[in-house]
């Protein structure tokens, strides 16, 4: 399945060689663009392990390779006290990394 727009994907050296060390990546788009079958062109941000933006990056990836990295941000109860609490506001997020990869499919 080719990622969606807003997704968090994890992006290993199954995707491409370059990837050695892997990252968090969350999609803006995916690109129409004519290429190998089975790869494409994604924009998006690459995230810290806060889950912040650090970096925007155009990647050209095996879609196959993909993974979801479901992202679990922490629940709040609330408000009042979840604004005055910086540790609610600065939560990092909890990444389960053990995933099934995504399937890839034609992009036509």
């Amino acid at each position: 399945m080719v990622p969606r727009s807003g997704e968090v994907i994890r992006v290993t050296r199954a995707a491409s060689v370059q990837f050695a060390a892997p990252l968090l990546f969350r999609v803006i788009r995916v690109h129409d663009w004519s290429t190998y079958d089975g790869w494409a062109w994604l924009d998006g941000y690459e995230l810290n392990t806060s889950g912040d933006a650090v970096d925007r990056r155009s990647i050209f990836v095996q879609v196959g390779g993909l993974q979801r990295a479901h992202v679990t941000i922490p629940t709040r109860t609330g408000a009042a006290r979840a604004a005055n609490h910086p540790s609610a506001r600065n939560a990092p997020l909890r990444l389960d990394a053990q995933r099934a990869p995504l399937t890839a499919v034609p992009l036509s």
